[in-house]
């Protein structure tokens, strides 16, 4: 990143205020000051959870010449469209209207702020727990069906399994335009695509999942653990 960027951003955050107005603990999050440049990206703050494995990230991106806000829930990482701005006093003013309410949606779980296409489809009401264990090869179930979130681009995460110590685990997504099922995997925090679970209806992923899902964590399992050990050669 450019250093006359970096003074740029320094200054608008000084004279805007931002970080002095910012309360150090809200909603059982807690505010960890950045200030540093990292490729493109200035990442300004982030406001985390440890417990909850989830972060809300205030940062500058010189590609585009804007101010964003990032959440990481689990291993996935996307933007929140709707505080993406290249004035510094309009991401002021989203973050005092919007932010504190951002976080604790992060906390509570509302079934009125699922689509209507996700609970028409009846992925709420699924009996998921007969195919989709709380523990599998070393896993944990992190997101269940009857409590999706909601990312970018019309989709829903439905299921999640998570290694944390291995940034590692595979998830399941409900694409609303598309009308899909889908899935990838993490392999230390890389995406790995599959095409094995797309699926149109929940019967058909069901029927996949019963079959498939324990091959598919066995061997993101061995993958994980390969390149672990490659990493300390």
């Amino acid at each position: 990143m450019k250093e006359e960027t970096i003074e740029k951003i320094k200054a608008n955050l000084e004279e805007s205020g931002l970080l002095n107005d910012l309360p150090q603990e809200w909603h059982g999050f807690h505010l960890r000051h950045l200030n540093q440049a990292s490729g493109d990206v200035y990442d300004i703050c982030v406001y985390g959870n440890e417990a909850l494995h989830k972060y809300a990230s205030l940062y500058f991106h010189e590609e585009t010449h804007e101010y964003k806000l990032r959440l990481k829930i689990g291993l996935i990482e996307f933007c929140r469209i709707e505080f993406i701005t290249a004035s510094i006093d309009t991401f002021v003013e989203l973050l005092h209207n919007q932010l504190e309410s951002l976080l604790v949606e992060l906390t509570e779980f509302h079934v009125e702020q699922v689509s209507s296409i996700v609970r028409r489809k009846k992925i709420l009401e699924w009996d998921y727990t007969r195919f989709l264990p709380a523990e599998a090869e070393g896993f944990s179930r992190y997101i269940s069906p009857d409590a999706p979130i909601k990312i970018n681009n019309g989709s829903y995460v439905i299921a999640d399994y998570v290694d944390f110590d291995m940034e590692s685990g595979v998830t399941f997504y409900y694409n609303i335009y598309r009308d899909e099922f889908f899935s990838e995997a993490r392999i230390w925090n890389i995406p790995n695509v599959t095409y094995e679970f797309d699926s149109s209806d929940l019967e058909e992923l069901e029927e996949k999942l019963r079959a498939r899902l324990m091959p598919r964590l066995m061997q993101v399992r061995a993958w994980a653990e390969k390149e672990a050990k490659e990493r300390m050669v």
